[in-house]
């Protein structure tokens, strides 16, 4: 049950586990002032004996609401207990916010307590939340990648979490980029107030660029590099360079379907490892395949649009609109088919198969 606790007496050595957000922060502050705060504070209650003089209240959560009713110079917020020690009020924690407050970094950080510090093992910590091992095992693994510079930088909200996860991670996966190099990159340009597009560009020059362009970014010196990218002349093939990299992300992934769809009916795979992951992260596939495929679907569609009477760019065979034009011949199914219009005459040949002439141009090469 909720009750009103002192400001002042809760402990706050959990904070830096917590993600910092500014905007989310400023909104919640205007929020408070006019209603105050409506969701009680969460934390552990640590008996006299334990804390070595009196009870303390640590907080696990509500971090943001502490610091706004901090600024507006509250002194009392209601709190409620969620566990009896540290390892079951970030247990419960874990398990109620898992698909609520807590960032997967914040769970990252949570669950590296536990093991490291509190000493359950992997199997300990899925069997008490309910997830599996590799659910574990992987948020592990995503705060091991980082350096203690970087993981500060990110909670502190210096840099923001979204180019680190969905740009910087990908250099290290598919371009080999050191740890180091990240860590060098996100100091250069943290504090910044820079936006994800600039993080971007500067990621990519930073990485793919020039010796030069790479040591103004190390000197802090970032409105330079970005005034020298804004410059580049278009492409001599008419593209951006952020539509190189869709393109570059399509082909990869026409390219991973083909071998996925290889390999899946392969007889080889038999381990039950194999198949507790693969079924963890094909269930997270298909639960998106509605979305992504009508997504590639108005994408096909817009660029089909987009292209007018454009001549096909060279490389990629295919017909201007977003349907292939009808063959010399009879087409499949076209005879045992017909379509009727009006007043029962057919429509040519071309046009009686209209639905299965579609299918080759929704996905180019596959």
């Amino acid at each position: 049950m909720a009750h009103e606790v002192e400001l002042s007496d809760l402990d706050l050595r959990y904070e830096d586990y917590r993600l910092k957000q500014a905007a989310v922060e400023a909104r919640l502050l205007t929020s408070i002032a006019q209603r105050g705060i409506e969701e009680p504070l969460e934390g552990v209650d640590l008996p006299a004996g334990q804390a070595g003089v009196q009870q303390t209240q640590i907080l696990l959560n509500g971090f943001k609401r502490y610091r706004c009713a901090r600024k507006l110079r509250l002194n009392t917020a209601p709190y409620t207990s969620i566990g009896a020690d540290e390892v079951s009020g970030i247990l419960g924690l874990l398990r109620t916010a898992k698909n609520k407050s807590l960032n997967i970094l914040e769970q990252a950080r949570f669950i590296d307590e536990l093991k490291t510090v509190r000493h359950l093992s992997v199997a300990e910590i899925a069997t008490e939340l309910s997830v599996s091992k590799a659910w574990v095992s992987m948020r592990l693994g995503l705060l091991g990648q980082m350096s203690p510079k970087v993981r500060q930088q990110l909670f502190s909200g210096a840099f923001p979490v979204y180019p680190y996860m969905y740009l910087l991670r990908q250099f290290m996966r598919m371009n080999g980029v050191k740890k180091q190099e990240i860590e060098q990159f996100v100091l250069a340009v943290s504090g910044k107030d820079l936006s994800v597009r600039d993080i971007e560009q500067l990621a990519h020059g930073y990485f793919r660029g020039p010796a030069s362009f790479r040591q103004e970014i190390l000197k802090g010196n970032v409105a330079l590099p970005l005034q020298q990218m804004n410059q580049v002349p278009p492409d001599p093939e008419g593209c951006s360079e952020f539509e190189r990299v869709l393109l570059s992300d399509l082909e990869v992934l026409q390219k991973y379907m083909q071998r996925v769809m290889g390999k899946s009916q392969d007889q080889r795979l038999q381990s039950r490892v194999f198949h507790s992951q693969s079924h963890l992260l094909t269930g997270g596939i298909l639960s998106r395949g509605t979305a992504f495929l009508q997504t590639l679907r108005q994408l096909h569609d817009r660029n089909g649009q987009a292209q007018g009477g454009l001549p096909t760019p060279p490389g990629r065979h295919g017909p201007a609109g977003d349907r292939p034009p009808a063959g010399p011949g009879p087409q499949h199914g076209a005879t045992d088919h017909p379509a009727a219009g009006p007043g029962g005459a057919r429509h040519p040949q071309g046009q009686a198969n209209d639905r299965s002439g579609s299918a080759p141009a929704a996905a180019p090469g596959v």
